[in-house]
């Protein structure tokens, strides 16, 4: 008898080695998921620092481009993200669980790679960046308004986003999707409370005395500048895509009942709660305040102190669910790197390693660029657009390769059109809004 035996294969196919490997990774650890978490993870994932700066958004847009946009993006972007989850499992047997994984199929192994991470990891890793910048705005904001003028002891900024940064010191060791189910919940539940106020708030204060909707911009160049980085802002609130496989793959699926049934239900769910969310902050916010409306309605709106401290919390507490959102597949990408390339054992200390030093790099890249409203225009057109609008169009026409002038294929190539624009014109508008916040900025104020 030899004294070692070779690895037994599973069904699946897999040694008995790499299912421990896919039973420790974040993504496939855990597959009992209901179709309501499905429901409220995109509600977690969608509705996040975006939505706040919808009013500004409009103001760079204008009433008529401004509704327009919103609602063709709504609309666009249920569209793709029913083919992502109709794409999940179109393989019998086999089920898609990571965005790149459905981009290796479609473009082949090293191609897929190319073109689905980098985009993916700068969407996640930016908008964490971002909500390190609002969590942190947050809570200057609540200080602001509560403590007693002439006593108030100034703090910078660079504190409150490491205030911010230290709960995911600790919330980023939870091991996967499922554990944190709770806090998205949660998430979920403040998102559509602060939505809510942020509307309610901006009805109650009333249309204001000098209230202009024509557009801010001096000339007609930095208005066609200030409209790009509106697109782009608008792009940056529809970011559901880049965990919508891998939120899918939480969910359990056999043949006869196939993991989209289940996760259609929660998406569409979802995307009602986000029009309720969007369309009224959106539409409000810009016609209360017009174009003097902060890229943070939140920081528009001062009085009653007691429901924008509130707000502010919830915004708090609901972008620590986001965050841990869109950092799972990030773990998940850097522990299966570390793991299957370079053969380090799947250990407690390698995650707690790994984690650590991402919150930390998003911490200091949200202390060093806090600008709030540029960053959501150069993100939302530079990344978002292409993973939300039309990658997923072009898998599609690629896979299923519908009849040439019919209704799918006119459809997606409409969206692909559509998307391209926008991932051309969007950074325009975001990088030269950095470039002029820059200008004034002193580093780690």
């Amino acid at each position: 008898m030899p004294a070692t035996s070779p690895q037994k294969n599973s069904p699946d196919g897999r040694t008995e080695e790499q299912k421990k490997i896919d039973e420790w990774l974040p993504i496939t650890s855990s597959r009992n998921a209901k179709w309501w978490y499905s429901a409220f993870h995109n509600v977690t994932a969608m509705v996040g620092a975006g939505v706040l700066g919808l009013p500004y958004a409009m103001s760079e847009l204008g009433w008529g481009p401004g509704v327009a946009v919103m609602f063709i993006s709504w609309v666009i972007t249920l569209y793709t993200l029913w083919q992502m989850v109709e794409m999940h499992e179109m393989v019998p047997g086999k089920r898609f669980d990571r965005y790149h994984e459905l981009g290796q199929h479609v473009f082949g192994k090293k191609l897929g790679l190319y073109i689905v991470v980098p985009q993916q990891l700068v969407v996640e890793v930016g908008l964490d960046i971002v909500y390190m910048v609002t969590g942190g705005k947050s809570f200057q904001k609540i200080h602001d308004l509560v403590c007693t003028p002439g006593n108030c002891i100034e703090i910078k900024l660079t504190y409150y986003i490491m205030i911010f940064a230290s709960v995911h010191f600790v919330l980023s060791h939870l091991p996967n999707f499922n554990a944190i189910s709770g806090v998205s919940l949660i998430a979920a539940i403040m998102s559509l409370s602060y939505c809510t106020i942020a509307w309610a708030a901006s009805l109650e204060k009333g249309v204001q005395a000098d209230v202009n909707y024509e557009y801010r911009a001096k000339n007609t160049g930095e208005a066609i500048f200030n409209f790009f980085g509106g697109l782009g802002e608008v792009a940056f609130a529809y970011a559901g895509h880049n965990v919508v496989l891998e939120i899918q793959a939480t969910i359990p699926s056999t043949p006869e009942k196939p993991s989209k049934g289940p996760m259609w239900k929660g998406v569409v769910v979802a995307y009602i709660i986000v029009a309720l969310c969007y369309f009224p902050v959106a539409l409000i916010g810009y016609y209360t305040f017009g174009n003097s409306v902060s890229d943070n309605i939140l920081i528009s709106l001062n009085k009653p102190t007691w429901l924008i401290v509130l707000a502010n919390a919830f915004v708090v507490i609901h972008i620590i669910g986001s965050y841990q959102l869109y950092a799972i597949p990030v773990f998940d990408m850097l522990e299966t790197y570390l793991v299957k390339k370079r053969r380090f054992k799947p250990t407690w200390y390698l995650r707690f390693a790994t984690r650590n030093l991402y919150v930390a790099f998003t911490m200091i890249v949200g202390i060093i660029f806090p600008f709030f409203g540029g960053l959501l225009g150069f993100f939302g057109g530079f990344a978002f657009a292409p993973t939300t609008y039309f990658l997923p169009c072009i898998m599609w026409l690629s896979i299923y390769k519908p009849k040439k002038w019919g209704l799918s294929w006119t459809t997606n190539w409409i969206c692909i059109i559509l998307g391209v624009l926008l991932t051309v014109l969007a950074p325009i508008g975001g990088l030269r809004n950095i470039i002029i916040q820059a200008k004034d900025y002193e580093f780690f104020s």
